[in-house]
């Protein structure tokens, strides 16, 4: 399966390249490789990118299921901004009035403004949204992991476990381990100390003989 989708990347950035990004007869494969994205648990921007930029030159062929999954993929992303990059090629009244690409809409920002517990909240409101796209809710899991890595130096257990989407403890032990993070005999767990984060930077600077030999001229 690997296999034959690295054959289909290859075969798009052939596609990609050149006068035929922009044709819309290739819309349907470049459709079929987002849902291919999204069930092997793969992503490849520039494609998405391509497919939303058909969309906006040829309204005709919008297709909101595709569109979904494309921003869905770009959350799985983050903190990268394909997200807005992507919700930017995106006319705004598909983003009024199109129920799933609003919804998504409104899970990124609770993701970009780190309203983590909402985010599973609302998430599970809409599962039906994340049918399909494998592997979403790790990747969600492990950006909040990356926001909390550089935020906290010392976290309640139950806090990140609410922040993860409250999962069993067995998985807020493997991202604990996954990050090196310990938890003490209070609940609390260390994520970081800051100071152990301060690495000296030794600084060469390189003069060559000439510039050697004006300054010496100059100070006699």
């Amino acid at each position: 399966m690997a296999t034959s989708f690295e054959q289909m990347r290859a075969n798009v950035g052939k596609l990609l390249r050149g006068i035929d990004r922009y044709n819309p007869e290739n819309l349907a494969t470049l459709e079929r490789y987002v849902e291919t994205q999204a069930r092997e648990n793969a992503y490849d921007l520039e494609a998405n990118l391509a497919v939303l930029k058909l969309y906006q030159f040829n309204p005709a062929y919008f297709q909101t299921s595709v569109t979904s999954q494309i921003l869905l993929k770009a959350l799985t992303n983050l903190p990268h901004t394909d997200f807005t990059l992507c919700k930017c090629m995106i006319d705004q009244t598909h983003q009024q009035e199109e129920r799933p690409i609003r919804q998504i809409l409104y899970l990124g920002n609770l993701l970009e403004t780190c309203h983590f517990q909402a985010f599973w909240a609302s998430l599970e409101e809409n599962r039906e949204l994340i049918d399909g796209i494998t592997g979403f809710e790790d990747s969600v899991r492990k950006f909040i992991c990356h926001v909390v890595g550089i935020t906290y130096q010392n976290i309640d257990h139950r806090l990140l476990a609410e922040m993860l989407g409250d999962p069993l403890d067995t998985q807020v032990k493997v991202w604990m381990s996954k990050y090196g993070w310990t938890e003490g005999e209070d609940g609390q767990i260390f994520i970081f100390n800051q100071e152990e984060s301060v690495k000296p930077k030794n600084i060469v600077e390189k003069i060559d003989f000439e510039s050697v030999s004006s300054i010496m001229a100059t100070s006699q």
